[in-house]
């Protein structure tokens, strides 16, 4: 990951619980993706974070919640079986939820039968490749939880969101909430662009999905950036209170732009295409505003074909993907000499 100096903007703590996303969404309610909330009780957060027993998933009181014996289709990995049920001399003591289970299934159902969860800051990402759906969506309890139970990225909602702040008070929020967002299968990964804002002045746009080059952005590269622009001077700039912080935005088909999230400055969010020593660089009102994308396939970032995301990986100049990176890069180098060579 970019490293974060001493010379960069410095955070507070109140800028990031603008970030929480119970906080920004009144707000920005028709701009966004349709979300339902739920605050979680301390039993639940206890059970995410408690790593002294076994790994059992709630006790469901809905039959519509039961999970597979097998949560991931490997032959040979017995760390990720699900219990099955217990016989009466050997109880497992799952936990049980069962007013939360209620709700969010209510929840789900008003939402259109499947969501992707968050928590106040983070969607458990890293987890994606042990769900039943091989992504984010969820369409029970049960899901969620072993989404949360399975993810380390939650660990800077759970521990760590506060650790960046220069007037650093709070070990953790107030109140943690569950974040129950629509699901749409729909939509392009290549559509979505993390936005970079400095002393309310946008600075900064990059593809959000760096693992991959899409061909269709090249052509389209000028028109996402005056979208984006226009979107920021209408809706944004003027409405989030905070100065110095990133969102993310989705541009449909249409060519509406949708906001999806806000993150901080620096901190735990990923500058991308970008370094933070960069971006603090740039002058808003006298520099030209550039979109960053991916321009070929040498210039994409690891990711999805390490079983990796990007956003866990340490990319900076003399780490080891950047070495690996370098290698990647000379060996398409020389494949595409050789096809030079062949033609």
């Amino acid at each position: 990951m970019s490293s974060t100096t001493n010379s960069l903007i410095a955070m507070k703590e109140d800028e990031v619980n603008r970030c929480q996303i119970q906080n920004w969404y009144p707000r920005f309610k028709s701009l966004t993706i349709k979300t339902k909330f739920h605050k979680l009780p301390e039993s639940f957060i206890n059970y995410l974070i408690d790593d002294s027993g076994p790994f059992l998933l709630p006790h469901s009181v809905t039959n519509e919640d039961a999970m597979p014996n097998r949560v991931h289709n490997f032959e040979e990995e017995d760390d990720f079986q699900v219990p099955e049920e217990a016989s009466d001399d050997e109880p497992l003591n799952r936990p049980s939820f069962p007013e939360l289970e209620i709700e969010i299934r209510e929840s789900i159902e008003t939402l259109g039968g499947t969501i992707i969860p968050k928590l106040n800051w983070s969607s458990p990402k890293d987890a994606a490749w042990i769900s039943p759906s091989q992504n984010l969506s969820c369409t029970c309890f049960n899901e969620i939880a072993l989404l949360f139970r399975s993810s380390d990225s939650l660990t800077h909602d759970l521990f760590n969101a506060y650790d960046s702040c220069s007037d650093k008070v709070s070990s953790r929020p107030e109140s943690f909430y569950l974040a129950l967002r629509k699901w749409y299968p729909s939509l392009k990964p290549e559509m979505e662009f993390r936005c970079f804002v400095k002393s309310n002045e946008l600075v900064g746009i990059c593809q959000r999905e760096v693992t991959t080059f899409y061909p269709v952005l090249l052509n389209e590269k000028d028109l996402l950036k005056g979208l984006i622009e226009e979107f920021f001077d209408d809706k944004i700039r003027f409405e989030f209170e905070s100065e110095n912080y990133t969102f993310d935005v989705y541009v449909t088909k249409e060519r509406r732009v949708k906001l999806i999230d806000f993150n901080t400055w620096c901190g735990s969010t990923l500058p991308l295409m970008y370094t933070w020593e960069e971006l603090e660089k740039i002058h808003g009102e006298c520099d030209e505003l550039e979109l960053r994308i991916v321009e070929s396939r040498l210039s994409v970032l690891p990711g999805l074909k390490t079983a990796v995301p990007y956003d866990y990986l340490d990319v900076s100049a003399g780490s080891g993907w950047a070495q690996v990176l370098k290698i990647v890069e000379e060996e398409f180098q020389k494949d595409d000499q050789s096809s030079d060579e062949v033609a």
